[in-house]
């Protein structure tokens, strides 16, 4: 096969609808696999902090706190948080 014939085959296969909904199904199947993945490593996260004690008690009280902390107090203040 000439390199103009594979380049026109190439060509021809990438404008197909079935290729097109291949594609299509096996993006959806890779998001699929990444949400799991992901939710996974979450479940995991989430049983160390439990082992450490860390409650969502804790972790609401530190996040107030956080935001309390970037409230700004000078209203000259420039800074950029």
């Amino acid at each position: 096969m000439t390199d103009e014939e594979l380049q026109a085959e190439i060509e021809m296969l990438s404008s197909s609808p079935y290729v097109q909904l291949a594609r299509k199904d096996q993006r959806n199947k890779n998001l699929k696999r990444q949400r799991l993945y992901t939710l996974r490593w979450l479940e995991k996260r989430g049983r160390a902090l439990a082992d450490a004690g860390i409650t969502m008690e804790i972790l609401r009280a530190e996040a107030a706190a956080l935001r309390d902390d970037m409230k700004c107090d000078d209203p000259d203040d420039d800074a950029i948080w």
